[in-house]
């Protein structure tokens, strides 16, 4: 029963904060049409992925290096991926126990930053 009740907060608190990075990027998408229909932008031109601060950058190696070397864990098929300050954990885990774990570890990792998981269980557990 006890697991149920921390599934069921995990499942609010992720989309949480998938609601609050699609309210981020809403927000960026309105700013940039406000931008066009004003006239302040002369030319129009697809918006490039900006890169990241060197403290972000470093903030995910952290993330990615603390995955890498726990001992429990196997991150073979886990990339760690950082969106406007954001660590997404992105893959597939074998078990909910690792799944758990891996979120714990990135937090950690992260200094107590939002991690949002993007990860799937596999079920039967193949590497």
């Amino acid at each position: 029963m006890m697991f149920h009740r921390k599934f069921r907060r995990l499942n609010r608190v992720r989309l949480s904060a998938v609601a609050l990075v699609a309210g981020a990027l809403a927000l960026q998408a309105s700013a940039q049409d406000l931008a066009i229909t004003t006239g302040a932008a002369s030319a129009v031109t697809p918006q490039t992925a900006a890169p990241e601060s060197p403290a972000n950058e470093a903030r995910r190696l952290r993330v990615e290096t603390a995955l890498r070397d726990d001992p429990l864990f196997n991150d073979t098929h886990v990339t760690v991926v950082l969106r406007h300050g954001v660590v997404i954990l992105q893959g597939f885990v074998s078990t909910d126990w690792d799944l758990l774990h891996a979120i714990r570890v990135a937090k950690k990792a992260a200094g107590g930053g939002l991690v949002v998981d993007e990860l799937s269980i596999e079920l039967g557990g193949r590497r």
